[in-house]
């Protein structure tokens, strides 16, 4: 939701460029980081109970951050909202899991996740602008509050509980490795926007970042249950589509925070206006989203992915086309590519969630659910920040494009 509140943020507390950069991905550095850690804690101790304690966190961070006075504790709580989420996403792929025991029904359901799994940003999105008119920007935390405390409320009568491994042994310094080296490459990579690549402040933390990653990657070989099982990421089905995920994930975190930055400074809009201008977004990515099901049925998870990366791709390559000036026209230069993006995106989650899932037993769901949510959080921090360096926002969209049009060539040459 802080998409949209960026810039009367940055107005506020007097941030920069690079400051709003980093509020911007700070949530999924946190969540990327933690969330193969979240989902192990799901597959030891029960999805409902992990579930419980991310709901929680994430709660007690919403709280905390519409008392913000500078950026130091909105990013505290911006981080904190992040760690609660990667309990919650694993933890209620598990739960999923246990609610639907049919193999069969399952996939359908997964299918129907990961149409919609955008959605919910999406809706946090334009609600934002609203409240942002009506409010201010502090009030659009009060929204995830009241879904967190709706969710915790529920969660004990409707969702049925599941079994913990008291067997599974949780590998916390490979935790600890995944989760510093994430997020310090990430930061790194978050400062090139507003520092060169030569400086010291943006190789110390990309070299730190990735001695961790290679230490982390050294000690999973080394213990009984790791964090994360190499055969887990071998199968090239799972690596393509967990690629799909990443590179899908980034074009609509992208197109969302260029073209409200586009709509807000360069053409004056409103916040209310911004938000409306991405109703037709919402209501594709609902359409295509509710439709991934049944034409995975028909056509396949692979065949749907694929359709979906080139939909996508084209949408975004629209989006670049108009040149995102002062007099591009919204409902022939911006309308076109904010229809086939969320079209192409919803299907392309859809089948790569199913993709990403096939063949995982039960007691490894919670581990299926952090790798699918790291790299649905990962992909759009690391490639956000790679493609803000471009000279030009609608540079940016094209290589968002074109490394989604790469994505659907590789899933059809693999077909």
């Amino acid at each position: 939701m802080i998409a949209v509140p960026l810039p009367q943020i940055g107005r506020e507390l007097g941030l920069q460029r690079h400051d709003l950069v980093l509020l911007s991905t700070a949530y999924g550095l946190a969540f990327a980081g933690l969330l193969l850690f979240g989902g192990r804690l799901a597959d030891r101790y029960g999805g409902r109970r992990t579930l419980v304690a991310g709901l929680a966190l994430f709660a007690t961070a919403s709280a905390a951050a519409p008392f913000s006075s500078g950026i130091e504790l909105l990013l505290v709580a911006r981080f904190a909202q992040g760690t609660g989420a990667a309990l919650v996403a694993p933890a209620a792929m598990a739960v999923l899991r246990a609610a639907v025991p049919s193999l069969a029904a399952y996939g359908k359901a997964m299918a129907t996740w990961g149409g919609l799994s955008v959605l919910g940003a999406t809706a946090g999105n334009l609600l934002a602008g609203v409240i942002v008119s009506l409010l201010s920007w502090r009030w659009t935390f009060v929204v995830p509050l009241a879904v967190a405390v709706g969710a915790l409320a529920l969660t004990s009568r409707l969702l049925p509980r599941t079994a913990p491994d008291p067997d599974r042994t949780l590998d916390l310094p490979g935790a600890l490795l995944a989760a510093a080296g994430t997020t310090l490459a990430s930061y790194g990579l978050v400062l090139t926007d507003a520092r060169p690549w030569s400086s010291v402040g943006v190789l110390v933390p990309l070299l730190g970042g990735a001695t961790l990653l290679t230490a982390f990657l050294y000690s999973e070989r080394c213990v009984r249950d790791p964090l994360l099982p190499a055969r887990f990421l071998l199968e090239r089905k799972r690596a393509l589509a967990l690629a799909a995920i990443a590179l899908s994930a980034c074009g609509t975190s992208m197109t969302f925070v260029v073209l409200s930055f586009y709509l807000q400074q360069t053409r004056d809009w409103s916040p209310l206006q911004t938000s409306a201008a991405f109703v037709p977004f919402a209501f594709a990515l609902l359409a295509s989203g509710r439709a991934a099901g049944p034409l995975i049925v028909r056509y396949g998870a692979r065949a749907l992915t694929t359709a979906g990366l080139g939909t996508a791709a084209a949408g975004l390559a629209l989006l670049a086309a108009t040149g995102l000036d002062a007099h591009t026209p919204y409902a022939y230069g911006l309308l076109p590519g904010l229809v086939l993006l969320p079209v192409g995106t919803a299907a392309s989650f859809g089948g790569a969630a199913v993709l990403a899932t096939q063949g995982v037993p039960q007691q490894q769901t919670g581990l299926a659910g952090g790798v699918m949510n790291s790299a649905m959080e990962l992909g759009p921090t690391v490639l956000f920040a790679l493609l803000l360096t471009l000279d030009g926002d609608a540079w940016s969209l094209a290589a968002t494009g074109a490394a989604l049009a790469v994505a659907a060539l590789l899933n059809h040459r693999t077909d």
